[in-house]
């Protein structure tokens, strides 16, 4: 038995939350020492609580942190291809607890502003208290932000599509649409081929046929609300942006680390 199969099965028995928090308390220990090493060595640096961490990554302080830092200059690279990093507007779309976009005033500067919504009211509460010089929002799922229109010149989310029923996909592209610029930039990632040895046989066989693999049971949005998207659904997704760029890293040969599909749109 594969673990796809393990969770599916936790689902439908209604015990996922508990195997998560279960997980979550293993990792927490696991990482108790070398978190501890981290705030002994870098004292200045403010980090969320571990569940809010865990919640939107993983419970270690030096790759939120630095990890956080890699990932800000990572955008920084792809973003500099298709527009000039001077005086925009930039939203992370789903920030968490502030990984990336803590890093991005001091990455790309430039005169840009900085711009952080999540539905998740304690992140945004930490954000909001402990990240100054950016603006944070708390939203809901409900595909609605308070900003007007035409107002970013770059919106990214990370890992966002990937917690969100196939309505929910087609309501908040149509949203980050209606705020974002004419000929601006939009990226997002999504759990293409690569997430394919993570489905049980049924599974497989929808992905195979361009459709979107849901697994639920929890709360739309949650860590454990899993999407997966062929490139095929992604494409329709996208039938009324321009598609710059669609980038598949391959998986590497050592870890357990799988990377995600880069899609990067333009406002037409």
């Amino acid at each position: 038995m594969n673990k796809g199969q393990i969770s599916n099965i936790l689902r439908r028995l209604r015990l996922i939350y508990m195997a998560d928090w279960a997980y979550y308390s293993i990792e927490r220990c696991k990482n108790r020492k070398k978190n501890n090493s981290f705030k002994k060595n870098n004292p200045d640096v403010k980090l969320p609580n571990d569940y809010l961490m865990f919640e939107s990554f993983q419970i270690d302080y030096t790759n939120y942190y630095e990890g956080g830092i890699s990932t800000a200059k990572w955008l920084s690279e792809y973003f500099g291809k298709y527009i000039d990093l001077k005086d925009l507007k930039i939203l992370d779309w789903g920030c968490g607890p502030g990984r990336v976009i803590r890093h991005l005033p001091e990455v790309i500067g430039n005169g840009c502003s900085y711009y952080g919504t999540d539905y998740n009211k304690q992140t945004i509460d930490w954000c909001a208290k402990n990240l100054p010089g950016i603006s944070f929002n708390l939203n809901s799922l409900e595909a609605k932000l308070p900003y007007s229109d035409n107002f970013f010149d770059v919106i990214y989310g990370i890992s966002i599509f990937t917690h969100l029923s196939e309505d929910l996909h087609y309501k908040w592209l149509n949203e980050l649409q209606r705020i974002l610029k004419p000929n601006g930039i939009l990226l997002l990632t999504s759990q293409g081929d690569n997430f394919k040895t993570k489905l049980i046989r049924s599974e497989v066989l929808k992905f195979n046929n361009g459709e979107l693999v849901i697994r639920d049971k929890v709360k739309e949005g949650y860590r454990m609300f899993s999407a997966f998207q062929p490139s095929g659904f992604m494409k329709n997704l996208f039938n009324d942006v321009q598609i710059l760029e669609h980038y598949a890293e391959p998986i590497p040969k050592s870890g357990d680390w799988i990377p995600q599909d880069v899609w990067i749109v333009k406002k037409k």
